[in-house]
């Protein structure tokens, strides 16, 4: 039995790669509760069997609301049927490009000039905890005349809602919180967008036919200005793909922890 689980939980996630890989986590979370059912009948346990059966139906909502906003069926992202597409790790070498790496004078000009700013939280952010920093950072720009948005991707983060959650968190007003079809078409006359820790859901390779994450939305700020992008290093994200947005003219690199270069913002910005 331990022998078969273990064959079945690798052929199960074997086929999913790309932007597809936040789904493996709300199934198998999905998968973890109709077990617990299961045994709940066996130990003829009601509180199992209640418990698991709303584990397991929430994970499947999980998935299938995360597989909507990649704009992909959860049958082909959660089976071989897409197995023809290129594999994203065939992309994991970058050709050797250049980005432009953002010292403080230019990050301190960036965020004193502009009339607009687009946020772009990810799960970069999560991880630094730079919510409160990042709601400071837009109190400031505000107080100075600049207008301020923060712009969510569904899946961006571990799940969807994650950024939602760290926003409220910080309690960051809901009317500068814009969905991704809600804010896309403004990026156009947007002076700077700033993307903290955020990276396949930027990634312009999803309007590339052939690219594994063809089709999947993403938050265009490429079309921005001015793109200013925190991240810790140029490693790809969980589509294992190289990013053309952080090797464009305009896109101007900041590396480090995420709350400590937001902090370091605001700083220059007083």
């Amino acid at each position: 039995m331990l022998g078969i689980a273990f064959v079945l939980g690798v052929l199960i996630i074997i086929p999913i790669g790309g932007a597809d890989m936040p789904v493996v986590i709300s199934m198998l979370n999905s998968y973890s509760g109709w077990a617990a059912a299961g045994i709940g009948f066996s130990l003829n346990n009601t509180m199992l069997i209640i418990a698991g059966s709303l584990v397991g139906s929430s994970g499947a909502i999980l998935s299938y609301i995360m597989c909507k906003a990649m704009n992909r069926s959860f049958i082909s992202a959660s089976s071989w049927a897409d197995s023809a597409r290129p594999r994203a790790r065939r992309r994991r070498t970058p050709p050797r490009r250049r980005s432009s790496r953002a010292r403080p004078r230019t990050r301190r000009s960036s965020c004193r000039t502009p009339e607009s700013v687009v946020i772009v939280p990810g799960y970069g952010l999560a991880v630094a905890r730079a919510q409160h920093a990042v709601k400071e950072m837009a109190q400031k720009l505000i107080a100075k005349g600049v207008s301020v948005r923060y712009a969510i991707h569904p899946v961006a983060g571990r799940m969807p809602g994650h950024m939602n959650v760290l926003l409220a968190e910080a309690e960051v007003p809901y009317d500068q919180v814009f969905e991704m079809e809600d804010i896309n078409s403004e990026f156009g006359t947007t002076d700077v967008a700033l993307v903290l820790g955020a990276n396949d859901v930027v990634n312009p390779l999803a309007h590339e036919k052939g690219s594994p994450i063809y089709g999947m939305p993403i938050i265009e700020a490429n079309k921005a200005r001015t793109v200013l992008v925190n991240k810790r290093s140029m490693a790809a994200g969980y589509a294992g793909l190289d990013n053309p947005l952080f090797y464009m003219d305009k896109t101007m690199m900041v590396f480090g922890d995420a709350k400590k270069v937001v902090e370091d913002m605001v700083k220059a910005l007083e």
